[in-house]
């Protein structure tokens, strides 16, 4: 089966991915820096990882790394992100094209593809307001409800898992752990669930050694600066103790050593996800082997509250939990290794390609 996996960058990440392809000079080049930094690995198909000659990758977004290509097969400076994917698929004769950027190459793109595609797959476990990529042959996510969503629709919907990033065992073996909470993810003042969370664990500060990672919005960083401490955007500031241990966002390795310097990960749900659970977070965390502290609610098998991770209902939980762990080193540790033990070998990259042989054959 030749595949090609289509990916697309989270714009907070692209500074990060120029810096680190500073001097590069080939498509080839720019594609092994961007997987050998793991963003996404826990999405990232085994034949990608192992650079199989049968399994191509692009980031069908990335400008400096496609107009490589598109320069070193001859293509015009002028021809477009779509055509330069198209032709990547044609000069790699595809038979599957895996989309886990369907907002942008969606139906419209799939009207143009070339004879030698035999199955389109798309990935799309997110909000999705106005898109339109329900004519994939397949739409693949790890949320039952949005499943039912996309079937509700007509679409062939099928559950599909992350995976363990094997990078990450050389993450997991850390034992000083000098971070005692750690949260990553995004933040606004669309977020009141959030910063409501993150304000109740950023007041233990003063006992222990909080960090926030915190990829803010532009109203954000203005409510934060000066201009915050009067008129209207001063609702919108973040309180003293969140910026005492906010720290910038963080991707891709910078990533994992964080989650392998934490003794405990935060972690909650989306909007959008109802009561099913699964963002990445939860396979990062665990596959670091820090303890999970998540929300309560619907999580995939076999993932056991209080075995391998440990839920919250409410602000006061999630703080006597933390508490509880970090009081207890040798429960946080059990559950931590119960956790990365879970990841590594119930959604290993190889279950997790068999189960893509699957659903493309």
């Amino acid at each position: 089966m030749r595949i090609l996996q289509n990916f697309g960058l989270y714009p907070s990440y692209r500074p990060r991915l120029a810096q680190l392809r500073s001097g590069v000079q080939t498509f080839e080049e720019a594609t092994t820096v961007f997987l050998n930094d793991r963003f996404g690995g826990s999405h990232v198909l085994q034949p990608v990882q192992q650079r199989d000659p049968s399994a191509f990758f692009a980031n069908g977004d990335d400008e400096f790394g496609q107009r490589l290509w598109a320069k070193e097969n001859g293509l015009p400076t002028t021809v477009s992100l779509e055509d330069i994917l198209r032709s990547q698929i044609e000069h790699h004769r595809t038979e599957v094209f895996y989309n886990q950027d369907p907002m942008r190459y969606g139906d419209a793109f799939l009207q143009t593809l070339p004879g030698c595609v035999r199955r389109t797959i798309a990935w799309r476990a997110a909000p999705s307001a106005g898109g339109r990529f329900l004519k994939h042959d397949i739409i693949l996510a790890n949320y039952p409800s949005l499943l039912e969503h996309y079937k509700a629709q007509g679409a062939r919907a099928v559950y599909f898992s992350p995976a363990h990033d094997p990078v990450m065992d050389e993450y997991a073996v850390r034992e000083d752990r000098p971070i005692d909470v750690l949260f990553v993810g995004t933040f606004s003042r669309h977020h009141r669930i959030r910063a409501s969370m993150l304000e109740a664990i950023a007041r233990m500060r003063a006992t222990q050694n909080i960090a926030l990672h915190l990829d803010i919005s532009k109203y954000t960083r203005l409510a934060d600066s000066p201009l915050g401490l009067i008129g209207p955007l001063r609702k919108d500031r973040r309180s003293r103790d969140i910026r005492a241990v906010a720290r910038p966002p963080i991707f891709g390795r910078d990533l994992l050593a964080a989650l392998s310097s934490a003794k405990i990960v935060v972690n909650g749900k989306v909007d959008m996800s109802g009561e099913d659970r699964g963002n990445m977070r939860i396979w990062e965390a665990m596959g670091c082997r820090a303890a999970l502290v998540s929300d309560a609610g619907r999580y995939p098998a076999p993932f056991e509250d209080g075995r391998n991770f440990v839920s919250y209902e409410s602000e006061s939980e999630l703080l006597a939990k933390i508490s509880e762990l970090l009081e207890d080193d040798t429960r946080r540790t059990a559950i931590a290794n119960a956790g990365f033990e879970t990841v590594s070998t119930k959604y290993s990259k190889t279950l997790q390609w068999q189960d893509f042989e699957k659903i493309a054959t």
